[in-house]
């Protein structure tokens, strides 16, 4: 064995002999010791449980008060990003002429952004804009499409009775 092993075997033997009752002593005395060590504990732990609550209520009211200004704090820097966001959207569609319907789907997060949307939203503006603004128009013919039974243009009379009259009898 190592002189560690050696020095350990006695502090062994003294834990073995601490959890044995001694037979001197009376089981009763014993008891009643063990129970006043626990109510002894118990009252202890019942006042470190009051002052453990009473600490913890006392830094929720300041980590509340705390969290509260964070809050606020975090709130108003979003509000003033997003309304700097909002400010380069209203500046970017006024720039490169967008019409208000067309400026809900410019989004983006820097100008470089902004302005690259703004272009691809720029081709899809309505056509009647671009005429009315002198601009040429796309390409693309307009589509006209109405059903092959309905006539091009209003009939002149529609009384059944002039009708018949005009046709010629035989």
């Amino acid at each position: 064995m190592s002189e560690e092993d050696k020095a350990n075997e006695p502090e062994l033997e003294q834990e073995e002999s601490a959890e044995q009752p001694e037979p001197d002593k009376d089981p009763a005395e014993e008891a009643e010791k063990w129970k006043a060590l626990a109510r002894k504990h118990e009252a202890q732990a019942k006042k470190n449980a009051d002052a453990a609550k009473r600490l913890e209520e006392i830094e929720e009211a300041q980590k509340s008060e705390q969290e509260r200004l964070a809050e606020q704090a975090d709130k108003a820097a979003k509000r003033a990003a997003q309304a700097e966001l909002d400010a380069l959207r209203y500046q970017v569609a006024f720039e490169k002429g967008l019409s208000a319907e067309l400026m809900e789907f410019l989004n983006g997060e820097s100008r470089e952004d902004l302005e690259a949307k703004a272009d691809k939203l720029a081709r899809y503006q309505p056509i009647q804009q671009q005429e009315d603004e002198g601009q040429e128009p796309p390409r693309r013919p307009r589509e006209r499409m109405r059903p092959g039974a309905t006539p091009s243009a209003e009939p002149e009379e529609t009384d059944p009775r002039k009708l018949a009259a005009q046709l010629p009898r035989f």
